[in-house]
């Protein structure tokens, strides 16, 4: 196996691409899972796993083998991520723009507004990695949009810290030199990012864990969303949310918190007589569904993707991205009316 690896460092570094492509296949999706959650955005984590996998054909003769192949990319990507991070051009907050639909007064305004979904069908064979012996979170709930929205509110350095120790479980003088710091400096940041993920994860603690995926619970409150959502059925909606429950609209700010706020957005949204079809679709393990306008045509155009976030047999969270992100899931930019 390492005579085998050998040569195909050999190899690649000679320039042969195919020798190249052998040795990082294999650790691409959960790379690019990584570089997700590092930025909060599928697009942003697509160009970041390019840019690492640029980086390391280019500075392959560099690799010195004292770590693994997988150790020394996570090394690379998750520099590229900080990189990105500490840049000026994330993506701004966006304005109210859907004509004929006066929004109420928010709950409060959100700190992230590039929040992107991760598509399911990406997941596979990345969520399932051999973990280090320092992981403290499982990886179904390390994908989740909380827990990834929660990352996103952390300084940088504390973000790949809490993410490479307590996600991935790498040990600390690992991270250490990923990083180019002291095994102090990196002890010391996950300390702070562990407070810092705990304050932002509060809202959630006590909530019934969601049910399986698939499971005849989460088929059956699925159900009753969409014909709630497609019928605009108000009073059937509200009775499928928490009390507590959560909705945003990354990148607008806009937030609403509890059942009466969260009713009234969606009064807004169908008193000004827009009506949806829903597509069935996944989002970082939680179900989702591409939203379609219903207009006076045959044509219906998508409209965002919905990803919800359940507790026990209730909805706690709503989120709604922009129409831009239905490609990444396969889904069309609108759909024709079926011929009756």
């Amino acid at each position: 196996m390492e005579l085998a690896r050998t040569d195909l460092i050999g190899r690649a570094r000679a320039g042969d691409g195919d020798a190249f492509r052998a040795l990082t296949e294999p650790h691409r999706r959960e790379l690019q899972v990584h570089c997700y959650r590092m930025l909060g955005s599928f697009q942003d984590a697509e160009d970041a796993l390019q840019e690492t996998l640029l980086s390391a054909w280019r500075g392959l003769a560099g690799f010195d083998g004292r770590a693994s192949i997988r150790t020394w990319l996570y090394r690379i990507a998750t520099n590229r991520c900080l990189s990105t991070l500490r840049s000026a051009g994330r993506r701004a907050a966006k304005e109210w723009d859907i004509p004929g639909v006066e929004p109420p007064e928010p709950t409060r305004l959100g700190e992230v507004v590039w929040l992107e979904p991760y598509p399911d069908a990406l997941l596979e064979g990345a969520i399932t990695v051999p973990l280090g012996p320092e992981a403290r979170y499982e990886q179904a709930e390390s994908i989740s949009l909380a827990f990834v929205t929660a990352l996103q509110l952390l300084p940088p350095r504390q973000l790949a810290v809490v993410i490479l120790r307590d996600v991935l479980g790498f040990h600390a003088n690992e991270v250490a030199d990923m990083l180019n710091t002291t095994v102090d400096s990196v002890k010391s940041a996950l300390k702070r990012g562990r407070a810092g993920l705990q304050r932002r994860q509060t809202e959630i603690v006590g909530q019934e864990p969601p049910p399986v995926a698939d499971s005849p619970v989460e088929n059956a409150i699925v159900a009753d969303f969409v014909h709630a959502w497609e019928t605009a059925d108000i009073d059937a909606l509200v009775a499928l949310l928490t009390d507590d429950v959560f909705m945003s609209m990354p990148p607008l700010p806009l937030e609403y918190h509890g059942r009466d706020d969260v009713r009234r957005f969606c009064a807004s949204m169908f008193g000004a007589g827009r009506r949806f079809s829903l597509v069935p679709t996944r989002a970082n393990g939680q179900p989702a569904f591409g939203a379609y306008l219903i207009g006076p045509t045959d044509v219906r155009h998508g409209t965002g993707v919905f990803v919800l976030a359940l507790a026990g047999d209730r909805i706690r969270a709503l989120t709604r991205f922009e129409n831009g992100m239905l490609p990444s899931f396969g889904l069309p930019r609108s759909l024709v009316k079926p011929a009756r």
